[in-house]
């Protein structure tokens, strides 16, 4: 049986130094680094960001744990209106992220998570118009080697 895309990256360091450089990445980018500099962002942002990921793509529920879930993760970016280039930045800046933190470059793995991260950036921005309906208790979603898990 083929390991979980998380243990295959390396398991939790490898997630730390992904949202490390993602974060780094996205701090360098000039219309990323607005909502990436916010005063308000969590103190912790870069290890939850870390941990959710993790959870996501099969590692522990570490930010299920300490954060709530999916249903925090979709309404801390709800709300903010057109955001297709942000995402399409916040996209490149993870496929990059990659290479700065050392993750396997074995395609097939590469490919799933990007996979991933599209699909993570279309399901934020379900959310983004001012009048959408964040969903309370939305499931964490699963990702494999094959795409979004049915359970």
């Amino acid at each position: 049986m083929r390991p979980s895309l998380y243990e295959f990256a390396g398991g939790e360091p490898a997630f730390l130094a992904l949202a490390a450089a993602h974060h780094r990445r996205c701090l360098a980018d000039p219309e990323l680094n607005h909502p990436f500099s916010h005063p308000d962002q969590h103190p912790q942002h870069v290890a939850r960001l870390a941990a959710y990921w993790a959870e996501v793509l099969g590692g522990p529920p570490g930010y299920t744990t300490i954060a709530g879930g999916h249903s925090a993760v979709l309404s801390m970016h709800a709300h903010n209106g057109d955001m297709d280039d942000l995402g399409r930045r916040f996209v490149r800046c993870f496929v990059d992220a990659m290479d700065d933190a050392g993750l396997p470059v074995d395609p097939e793995f590469r490919a799933a998570m990007r996979a991933y991260m599209e699909w993570a950036v279309a399901d934020v921005l379900v959310y983004a118009p001012k009048d959408s309906v964040v969903p309370t208790e939305a499931a964490m979603p699963h990702w494999t080697w094959d795409g979004l898990s049915a359970g």
